[in-house]
């Protein structure tokens, strides 16, 4: 049998965070996550497939945001990234505006909601992207 087979079987093969029977917080198999941390080329590989789980979400529920500029469709990426898929659908006249190629209005919209007051800085930079495509 393999050390790989092994070590599942003997600690499990968990995708959520766990206690372990020590008492310590621990993720995948055995990963002892409360001590050790990510490694960077791990928070990369989850950075970058939640950016592209994000942009397939945003094509599937606004598969007009293809028409955007590139620039435009970061901030969406964005969005849906910070606020999931059901969040950002509630910016329906953000995503109306968009669709009329209305931007500083959408820009305006993004900014008159409770994302803005809670995000701060972040929803000023992209309502500013998404105003002035860049």
């Amino acid at each position: 049998m393999s050390l790989v087979k092994d070590l599942i079987r003997h600690e499990g093969h968990r995708r959520h965070l766990y206690e372990d029977t020590a008492g310590v917080m621990s993720i995948g198999v055995g990963y002892n996550i409360q001590e050790r941390g990510l490694p960077d080329h791990v928070i990369a590989v989850l950075l970058e497939e939640t950016i592209k789980e994000a942009e397939s979400e945003l094509l599937r529920v606004f598969p007009q945001s293809e028409q955007l500029t590139k620039n435009r469709q970061e901030v969406l990426v964005n969005m849906v990234f910070n606020l999931g898929t059901s969040r950002f659908l509630m910016f329906r006249r953000m995503l109306e505006a968009l669709t009329q190629g209305a931007y500083a209005l959408a820009a305006e919209e993004m900014l008159d909601s409770r994302w803005a007051e809670q995000v701060g800085q972040r929803a000023i930079e992209l309502a500013g992207r998404m105003r002035n495509d860049t």
